[in-house]
């Protein structure tokens, strides 16, 4: 199932920031995303792109998965058709995410990126995680922090100290990538 809606992760946004007692100017200082894309995210009247929901999800010391995961909820044991995914709306990025809990260390999701894709996270995304990134399928060009890579099938890349990223597939058929993290 993929929430293109939204709703669940409108509601989660809501509470986190409520919780933190944060105004929408709050959030939107913190997050570096204006008051009038939270306030519709918040109220389901848009989808936010991969990149908004790492912003929002690092202004609460989350990473992504942590905060999809708050916003699905989530078990030890998650079967492959219970394993939540999202549309990032902007270009069409696939994210499953196959195992994160707040209680365990490690996340794991799955990725397919059409082809002609870019997606751009800001260096504050990796600040409180390490990552690694296997491609499984397909090509894909990973610029981190000005530095390019350029992956085929079957290799692996462990990120750096925390910079901003850009994941591009410059190719006319997707690619598909595992990545993993721990939080430090």
């Amino acid at each position: 199932m993929i929430d293109d809606t939204g709703a669940g992760i409108a509601a989660r946004l809501r509470l986190e920031r409520e919780t933190r007692g944060w105004s929408l100017a709050d959030l939107a200082k913190r997050a570096e995303v204006s008051k009038a894309t939270i306030s519709k995210i918040e109220r389901a009247e848009i989808s936010p792109t991969a990149a908004t929901l790492v912003r929002l999800a690092s202004a609460f010391g989350l990473s992504l998965a942590g905060l999809l995961l708050r916003a699905e909820g989530g078990e030890r044991l998650v079967r492959a058709a219970n394993q939540p995914m999202w549309r990032d709306p902007a270009t069409g990025y696939v994210r499953r995410q196959i195992f994160a809990r707040p209680d365990h260390p490690v996340e794991l999701a799955e990725v397919e990126l059409p082809p002609g894709a870019r997606v751009e996270l800001p260096a504050a995304s990796y600040a409180h995680i390490r990552q690694l990134l296997h491609l499984r399928a397909g090509e894909l060009v990973l610029i981190e922090g000005g530095r390019r890579h350029e992956l085929k099938a079957c290799d692996c890349l462990g990120f750096g100290p925390p910079a901003d990223v850009v994941f591009a597939n410059e190719t006319a058929s997707p690619c598909r990538y595992i990545v993993a993290l721990t939080r430090l």
